[in-house]
């Protein structure tokens, strides 16, 4: 039953995203998000798969971000085949000129990081506790590779002094 209703789930995220995935859910662009800045990210957008960088052929997630609110932001719904499923809202923040997201999962996580675009990479920040109550600095790299993206994430426990790789994946279109 949680098969059907999670296939479900996605054909009406398919659905809303219309013909072409990866196109934008809102079929008009509202005024106030149409500036090139807002639409830095938009190499984001697409059904994915993702793979561990230099791990196995075999997907980590199923991953779809659509572009929705008129083009304002940025939705990622992220199911790891092990049941965690997170997502995530990303936008460009006119006022502060910095880009911000917010993810939260079934687990209970929420991280808020913000940044901006370096060349044509987005690198966003932010600090979140640990499992253990400790401090931690997240940094997560996004950037157009080879027709997919690659995120990279790093992680410090001591403001910023040392960093520990925490992920590498490249997002890789869906192919039924």
């Amino acid at each position: 039953m949680k098969v059907i209703f999670r296939m479900l789930g996605w054909m009406a995220v398919l659905m809303l995203a219309g013909p072409g995935s990866g196109k934008a859910a809102d079929s008009s662009v509202s005024p106030s998000c149409a500036t090139p800045e807002h639409r830095r990210l938009d190499f984001w957008a697409g059904d994915w798969d993702a793979f561990d960088v230099g791990g196995s052929d075999k997907p980590l997630a199923r991953v779809h971000v659509d572009i929705i609110l008129g083009g304002c932001a940025l939705r990622e719904i992220y199911e790891q085949p092990n049941g965690v499923v997170g997502q995530s809202f990303t936008i460009f923040d006119a006022s502060r000129k910095r880009w911000h997201q917010t993810w939260v999962t079934n687990r209970g996580t929420l991280l808020q990081i913000d940044g901006k675009f370096q060349g044509a990479s987005l690198t966003m920040e932010g600090r979140q506790l640990t499992s253990d109550g400790r401090e931690q600095i997240v940094r997560g790299v996004w950037s157009p590779q080879d027709g997919g993206v690659r995120e990279i994430a790093h992680t410090s426990l001591d403001s910023g002094k040392t960093w520990q790789p925490w992920f590498d994946i490249l997002f890789r279109h869906h192919k039924e």
